[in-house]
């Protein structure tokens, strides 16, 4: 049950609606969204729900496209054609064949895959047929244009043969009467035979009409031409009417015979139609939700709400046309808590807040999608009631206050355990004490019918009630005192302050006149509201630090459970390199034992000759020399440690080469700078070769540049540090040599300045000049224009300074003058 009767205008579900409506793209969708309505039952509620997320999951997991087709609407032709002996049209049969088409593209994108995954949405196809054989054979009959196909039928073919080869007759004839008239000077060289009332004709000045026999026909809007049939055609263009007519009597009976052929399959076919309607008005409502961010939440037989970052649709979409964020509403209503008492400042959110409730909950039981976090829960509700705006009425005697206990007359008569009540403006419209008063009482009663509810008022009798009452609870809606703005956001458990002091300094009114209100109201009152505002403020304080905690504990485990499995993945690897040194110390054990055994029986079994004793000892040292090389290789400290006073094969390679770092060190500093030694300036990279030396300077060259530079600042180069510096000096001439090879094949030898101004013009010309330089080029131009002269005259200014150029002098008059600057490089 809903109330008012005009229930969805108040809560704006007509655009809804509208909006549905421009996202089908047929009327057979269109008027799907027309029959949308309320409903309780939890099973039809879920079958809508689902077949609405399956198809929000088609549009949005990519994969296979949804076969989005012709949706043409057929109904009306088909009705149209009831009748024996009446028929449809070719526009009307291609548009059929389009209507099946979808039917049939659509069926088999849902019936391809073997596990389904679209239960849903396969429980519309019983009943839907694909119409194989009336495809095939409209196919035979229409070509991919719509129009009958000349073998469509023997008849047909050879009418339209016929046809054709009397028009080429008639078009070979015209052509020649027109030749010979123009040659005749009766007729103009341009025109050509053109068609009056279905026959060919030729266009000729009034003046020559007689000139020519035939039929005049017509004559232009000017009257300067007429349009003569020649006598030669006219029996050939009559002959092509009389085939005309045989051609559409052809057509009717082909059509007739389609007809009658399909008319047993009528009710199959309008199946069909709604078919495609359930799945364009589907497709328009998933649009719709990937629009506002929708999803399914999780909906239980009962009457609750337990909503996290709810939107309104509506004000969602206004808000991100001006760029601006929405702020989200949560909100419980549950057995412990039905009613949802909302107070707080004027323009603070408390109707859109009650809004927002009534027209998602309205949303969902007719079946959409609703924009809510995906940890919502929601509940089903049997009556909606509100009583939201002013409903005053001359007609009907009725003020506003008088409207107002109307309804909560029908609220109290009618509410019980599954009724949701959406009050906007509780108790207002009378004298605030008995208001107030009357509104507490129907308050009690809607509490004692166990009726869910959101509510919104500014009495304080109101806020003190629900305080006091078990299940009500008194929600506020948050107000930054500093900054004197409404936050938009909904608290439940304290009531709100409304902040009527706060606005009215906002406002400006004058401070006497505040300080005056505020000692008539009392300082008891006063005390009140800013109580309120003190524990709304110390809420969110508390709420904010538990939030950050919250964010902090969750880093924390976080953080915690990363190193947990890093020393676990640590002590599982220390415990496999453990295994496998010990593993291969053991095998080097036995190795060695078994060597040393060897050695021994063989020294005994030579009885201790002097040459066998020393070859079986090489052989041993051999071994020893193998072993410590093995040992070196071995990683960190998994390898053996070798006695004291002996080194491993690691310390070995570090003291070699502290050494050979301490020699090279040593030649470099004793090494003296004479002609033609390889130097470097102190701190710098770049190497050069000493060219001579005079007193305590020397000339050094450094590629093709020669400087003169005290031998104090030079130090000597060794060959290897030269190598190493060559090998990466040839490296970056490599990569400059590919960039001025790459530059060289993008240049143009051509820079147009027209329209620059000075400053930009001349930087654009010097890395011009520039990068031509670069690249080698003999000659460039400069396109800079006539005009006053004063741009030509900065440009060559700055080409007298530059190096590189020979001369520069103006282009060829032929190829742009003045205009153009030539210039030679050298």
């Amino acid at each position: 049950m809903l109330y008012p009767i005009h229930f969805e205008k108040k809560i704006d579900f007509t655009t809804i609606r509208q909006l549905l409506k421009d996202k089908c793209i047929s009327t057979l969708g269109s008027e799907k969204v027309d029959d949308v309505q309320f409903t309780a039952d939890d099973e039809e509620i879920e079958r809508l729900l689902s077949e609405t997320d399956e198809m929000f999951r088609v549009l949005t997991l990519g994969g296979e496209e949804l076969p989005i087709g012709d949706f043409y609407d057929v109904r009306h032709a088909l009705s149209r054609v009831r009748i024996e002996g009446l028929f449809l049209d070719e526009l009307e049969v291609f548009g059929l064949w389009r209507a099946l088409e979808a039917v049939r593209k659509l069926v088999s994108f849902l019936t391809k895959k073997e596990d389904n995954p679209y239960p849903y949405l396969s429980e519309l196809l019983p009943g839907t047929e694909t119409f194989t054989l009336i495809i095939k054979r409209i196919d035979g009959l229409l070509t991919k244009f719509g129009k009958l196909k000349d073998n469509a039928s023997p008849e047909l073919a050879r009418i339209r043969k016929d046809i054709h080869q009397v028009e080429n007759s008639v078009s070979r004839t015209l052509n020649a009467i027109l030749r010979q008239a123009q040659a005749d000077g009766y007729v103009e060289k341009d025109v050509a035979p053109t068609i009056r009332d279905g026959r060919l004709v030729l266009p000729v000045s009034p003046a020559f009409k007689r000139k020519i026999s035939g039929i005049v026909h017509d004559e232009s809007a000017t009257g300067k031409t007429v349009f003569i049939e020649p006598q030669q055609v006219v029996e050939a263009n009559n002959r092509i009417r009389e085939l005309e007519g045989e051609e559409r009597r052809e057509i009717i009976r082909i059509l007739v015979e389609f007809t009658t052929f399909l008319r047993p399959y009528f009710e199959e076919i309008h199946a069909s139609q709604d078919f495609l309607g359930t799945i364009d008005f589907l497709r328009a409502k998933a649009l719709f939700a990937i629009e506002i961010n929708a999803i399914k939440p999780r909906i239980d037989n009962v009457c609750q709400l337990e909503w996290a970052k709810a939107v309104h649709p509506l004000l969602f979409l206004s808000l991100r046309k001006q760029k601006k964020e929405i702020v989200p509403l949560d909100i419980i209503l549950n057995e412990k808590q039905r009613i949802l008492l909302i107070s707080g400042p004027n323009a603070g959110g408390k109707s859109v807040c009650l809004k927002t409730v009534v027209l998602l909950q309205y949303m969902l039981q007719c079946g959409l999608l609703i924009p809510v976090h995906d940890s919502s829960r929601a509940g089903i509700f049997e009556r909606l009631f509100i009583d939201i705006g002013d409903e005053q009425s001359i007609e009907n005697d009725l003020s506003t206050y008088s409207s107002h206990l109307l309804n909560m007359k029908f609220f109290i008569k009618n509410s019980n355990s599954k009724t949701l009540l959406l009050i906007d403006e509780f108790g207002t419209g009378t004298e605030p004490m008995i208001g107030g008063a009357i509104a507490e009482a129907t308050l009690e009663r809607f509490n004692r019918n166990s009726a869910f509810g959101v509510i919104t008022t500014h009495y304080t009798n109101l806020k003190l009630y629900a305080d006091a009452t078990e299940g009500i609870v008194n929600g506020a809606m948050l107000y930054d005192r500093q900054h004197l703005q409404p936050l938009f956001q909904l608290s439940i458990g304290n009531p709100g302050s409304s902040f009527a002091v706060e606005i009215a300094r906002k406002i400006g009114l004058p401070e006497d006149l505040i300080a005056e209100a505020t000692e008539k109201v009392g300082s008891d009152r006063m005390d009140y509201d800013k109580h309120l505002q003190d524990i709304v403020r110390d809420k969110r304080y508390w709420e904010n630090k538990r939030r950050d905690i919250r964010l902090k504990e969750k880093k924390l485990e976080e953080t915690l459970a990363k190193y947990e499995a890093e020393m676990a993945s640590i002590d599982k690897q220390r415990k496999e390199i453990t295994q496998k040194a010990k593993s291969e110390a053991q095998s080097l054990l036995s190795e060695t034992n078994a060597k040393i055994e060897n050695t021994i029986r063989a020294i005994k079994e030579a009885q201790a000759e002097k040459e066998k004793t020393k070859e079986v000892r090489k052989e041993l040292d051999d071994f020893k020399k193998n072993l410590s090389l093995t040992l070196s290789k071995a990683e960190g400290n998994n390898a053996p440690k070798p006695p004291k006073g002996e080194l491993n094969g690691s310390q070995n390679k570090l003291l070699l080469k502290k050494s050979t770092l301490k020699h090279e060190t040593r030649n470099t500093e004793h090494e003296t700078i004479k002609t033609g030694s390889n130097v470097r300036l102190k701190g710098q990279t770049a190497t050069g070769t000493i060219l001579e030396i005079q007193d305590k300077n020397a000339i050094v060259a450094f590629g093709q540049m020669k400087s003169t530079v005290k031998l104090s600042k030079l130090e000597a180069v060794s060959n290897t540090q030269l190598k190493k510096g060559k090998h990466k000096y040839d490296s970056i001439t490599q990569n400059t040599n590919d960039e001025v090879r790459q530059r060289k094949l993008t240049f143009k030898s051509e820079i147009d300045v027209r329209g620059m101004r000075v400053d930009e013009a001349l930087q654009a010309v010097t890395y011009f000049i520039d990068d031509a330089i670069m690249v080698g080029m003999t000659s460039v131009r400069i396109l800079h224009g006539t005009g006053t002269g004063a741009l030509r005259q900065m440009i060559r200014q700055y080409l007298a300074t530059i190096n590189g150029i020979a001369t520069y002098r103006d282009e060829h008059v032929q190829f742009g003058g003045v205009g153009i600057t030539v210039i030679e490089l050298e």
